[in-house]
């Protein structure tokens, strides 16, 4: 459930002259790259393009993308005068570029098509806040849930009401549907996974309940939080190749919808 047409020849001539931030802050061109898989697929639903990330930059995160390395933040998140430097991000004004993007988007798509907006998970953007970048083990992360729980707690809360009101804002330019991308939560065990996660998923959860749009809660690796996952309340879980949809869904229950499931080696 990523943005699709970013191997298409026409996504690799704007990656020539734009490097990713660019085209996130971008709002006609980010809308351009969104719908190019769209005219050339015929697929049934448009992904924006944005990042996970833009969101922490607005709270004061300095990203970069590095070329081959991924994204490197350069003030990561080490102690407790970082977490309280941390601005807020509650206004439309905050990532206007991307709510600007949704609505071109929207404006160009037919009906019959579906627009699909997005945010990081609280856990994943965290370690990526922490860790200055991906990481293998989480190790910084898993330091701080642990050893500093007030601490993990304050930066949770933080993260998770300016994702709140980051969807919001989306579904009101035009997201129809929304998904939680909190990839690396596949790292937890279930206890920690309840304790210091699950109440600020279904927190987000929670407040997009009013707008009344489908929401995704996806992760990798996540077969022994399932259940768990499921109690956040969305109205989709995403699930990989590590489980067999059959025995998800027994597990989830015939209340929730499923998605993913396919191993990205079979694309080669």
């Amino acid at each position: 459930m990523r943005q699709a047409g970013r191997y298409m020849e026409e996504y690799q001539a704007i990656r020539k002259k734009h490097d990713i931030l660019s085209i996130c802050n971008n709002p006609e061109i980010a809308a351009e790259v969104t719908l190019q898989p769209i005219r050339r697929l015929k697929v049934d639903a448009a992904i924006i393009f944005a990042d996970i990330l833009l969101l922490p930059q607005a709270m004061g995160i300095h990203l970069e993308f590095s070329q081959g390395e991924g994204p490197q933040i350069h003030n990561p998140i080490r102690r407790a005068s970082d977490v309280e430097a941390l601005r807020p991000a509650h206004s439309p004004e905050d990532l206007s570029f991307v709510l600007k993007a949704l609505q071109i988007v929207r404006g160009e798509l037919d009906d019959s098509i579906a627009l699909i907006g997005f945010a990081g998970g609280p856990f994943t953007v965290a370690s990526y806040m922490i860790e200055g970048g991906h990481s293998k083990n989480y190790l910084r992360t898993k330091s701080m849930m642990i050893q500093e729980p007030a601490l993990w707690h304050t930066l949770m809360q933080k993260l998770t009401t300016a994702t709140v009101s980051y969807l919001q804002n989306q579904i009101r330019s035009g997201a129809q549907a929304v998904q939680i991308f909190d990839s690396w939560i596949g790292c937890l065990s279930p206890g920690d996974y309840q304790n210091f996660v699950l109440p600020y998923t279904r927190q987000i959860i929670e407040g997009l309940q009013p707008q009344g749009v489908p929401v995704i809660h996806f992760g990798t690796g996540t077969s022994a939080l399932l259940e768990l996952m499921r109690s956040a309340g969305s109205t989709v879980v995403g699930v990989d190749w590590r489980i067999d949809l059959d025995v998800a869904w027994q597990r989830l229950g015939n209340d929730v919808a499923i998605q993913g499931n396919l191993d990205p080696a079979t694309l080669f």
